[in-house]
């Protein structure tokens, strides 16, 4: 798992007047909003004793903590300190970490990580859906599944052009015709890896998308997917020329092994409120398909050498992305999850914030991460 990236934090729609308790890269977060609507996102354990500040109340533009009552704001400074009475000064140690948020596309993004705004890597936009609602023409809706597997397993699963003939069978033809893979022509750019291909597929196996799309017989399609950053992705399917499908996977690391996955699908047909529940069947059968495959892949980590698998040209995608984890990596962004399982019992961890780098003091250790330049590859041969 790495830091310095935007992860979904949760559904706009889910946080109203109650705190919430988020689990991402493996530590527990507070999200709550304030009496201006606006979302807030800081580490959950309270630094006097530490409490959870998720079973708290909200008081005002704070979260109040449920063992001693200490208040903490947005920023995630402490503004009140029950025990010093009514004029007792609160030490500036008195604060946890804050993240910067964003609210989009009926989501609420937290930035997990310390680099000052100029430095953070991008998040994964969607051109369709530039203001509280999508563009003209399009109609979006939002699926969330919480799933037992690497994130990174279920980011290349989507990335690859091969699985497709043999998961999906509404998609392809589950390998009885002979089917020829060709290794993608890769498209990159500064924070991703993507592809587009040309193939022949079954016509859609709903009746009422079928008559939309006006397509009733085998013919060829044209889509492509890619990552953005470490756990973004995006998917375009053209079963006609006309007729668009946009995908948008955003995927948070709970903790090692159980992923949060949140989608957000867009179409230009069918337009209408009473055809979104459809549009949702047919995506979470896809997506239930992958998880199933997912799910007996072994280990359940991805590798952390490639030597422990055997890529051929249509891997292509799949070893791009692996060479920017290990690039990010080097950036020294990378959780040391051994570490932190290690002191697990003991220790209570937050994600730096942007804050740590402008003050010092800070009661909860920063999660340890892989020191800049070294990878858990080289690691592990240091150690055979």
């Amino acid at each position: 798992m790495f830091i310095n990236f935007w992860y979904v934090a949760g559904r706009s729609d889910t946080l109203t007047d109650q705190p919430i308790k988020r689990r991402m890269l493996g530590q527990d977060f507070v999200l709550f909003r304030d009496t201006d609507g606006h979302a807030h996102c800081l580490s959950n354990t309270c630094t006097h004793r530490g409490g959870s500040l998720a079973g708290g109340r909200i008081k005002g533009d704070c979260i109040e903590c449920p063992y001693h009552g200490w208040q903490f704001d947005g920023s995630g400074r402490c503004v009140r300190i029950p025990s010093l009475g009514a004029n007792g000064r609160v030490p500036g140690r008195a604060r946890v970490d804050a993240y910067p948020t964003i609210e989009r596309y009926g989501l609420i993004f937290a930035f997990l990580g310390d680099l000052p705004e100029a430095e953070r890597p991008p998040l994964m936009e969607i051109p369709e859906h530039t203001g509280s609602e999508p563009d003209a023409g399009w109609r979006a809706t939002i699926q969330h599944f919480d799933w037992d597997f690497d994130y990174r397993r279920s980011i290349e699963n989507g990335i690859d052009g091969a699985h497709n003939e043999y998961v999906h069978p509404t998609h392809s033809y589950s390998g009885e015709r002979d089917t020829f893979v060709p290794a993608p022509e890769l498209v990159h750019t500064e924070w991703g890896t993507g592809f587009w291909v040309e193939r022949e597929a079954p016509p859609l196996a709903d009746e009422k998308m079928r008559a939309a799309s006006g397509r009733h017989k085998d013919a060829v399609i044209r889509a492509g997917t890619g990552h953005h950053g470490i756990s973004s992705l995006w998917t375009f399917i053209y079963p006609t020329p006309d007729i668009k499908i946009h995908q948008y996977l955003y995927e948070t690391p709970i903790d090692s092994g159980h992923t949060s996955l949140y989608l957000v699908n867009l179409r230009n047909f069918m337009l209408e409120p009473e055809h979104d529940e459809r549009m949702k069947y047919r995506n979470e059968n896809t997506a239930g398909q992958d998880r199933d495959v997912l799910m007996d892949v072994r280990p359940t980590l991805t590798p952390e050498s490639r030597s422990k698998e055997l890529f051929v040209p249509s891997d292509g995608t799949i070893a791009a992305y692996r060479d920017k984890l290990t690039e990010w990596e080097a950036r020294g962004w990378r959780i040391d999850t051994d570490e932190v399982e290690r002191n697990r019992l003991k220790v209570a961890y937050a994600i730096p914030s942007p804050a740590r780098r402008e003050s010092k003091g800070w009661i909860l250790d920063p999660i340890p991460t892989l020191p800049a330049g070294e990878s858990i590859a080289d690691r592990k041969a240091a150690n055979e």
